[in-house]
């Protein structure tokens, strides 16, 4: 028998990834796109977005054992097989998303110094633009590609919960995953 929501543990690192991953986002394309690198305040905004990233993908790989290890709930169905496909691929294009984005990141604070910069205070000053890395370039086409698919799964949801009224959202939320005695033996 599945149950009807996810583990706890998922439903937390779920929303927990989700406030980490948008600010991420906002913070590698809003705030720090608009800080040069001259500016000292840029070296705090790196040391921050650069945390937060190892903090995601650490989190991330936390989730994908726990999703793997827990029962789950029967996949939400949408009436096209199609588009249940698409979900799927949706749901593990985050992970390969966020590894990637780890990925190009890290890559990029290598090849830029950053470590040593940021951590080790050797004093050496931040290139005059990232862009001229390759990495931070496919850093930030992936970054465009995670807020779609971080769009796509957010209209999914709210498809789900109020034209299909299945109420999907609450399987991913907190309370009893399994039925009681008392509905097992009359469900109606």
């Amino acid at each position: 028998m599945n149950p009807s929501r996810y583990h706890p543990a998922l439903v937390a690192l779920h929303w927990l990834l989700a406030a980490l991953v948008v600010a991420a986002l906002v913070l590698g394309t809003f705030v720090m796109k608009k800080i040069p690198n001259s500016s000292p305040e840029k070296l705090e905004a790196l040391r921050a977005h650069m945390a937060g990233g190892i903090a995601i993908l650490a989190l991330m790989a936390v989730r994908f054992v726990v999703r793997m290890s827990s029962a789950r709930p029967v996949p939400a169905k949408t009436g096209s097989s199609v588009l249940d496909k698409l979900a799927l691929l949706n749901h593990y294009g985050f992970y390969v998303l966020i590894a990637a984005m780890a990925g190009t990141g890290l890559a990029t604070a290598i090849l830029a110094g950053l470590p040593s910069i940021l951590f080790g205070g050797s004093g050496a000053a931040l290139p005059e633009s990232f862009a001229v890395f390759p990495t931070r370039v496919a850093h930030g086409l992936i970054a465009k590609l995670l807020i779609t698919i971080m769009a796509v799964h957010a209209l999914a949801a709210l498809y789900h919960q109020f034209i299909r009224r299945d109420g999907l959202l609450g399987r991913m939320w907190f309370g009893s995953r399994w039925p009681t005695r008392a509905y097992l033996r009359n469900p109606n």
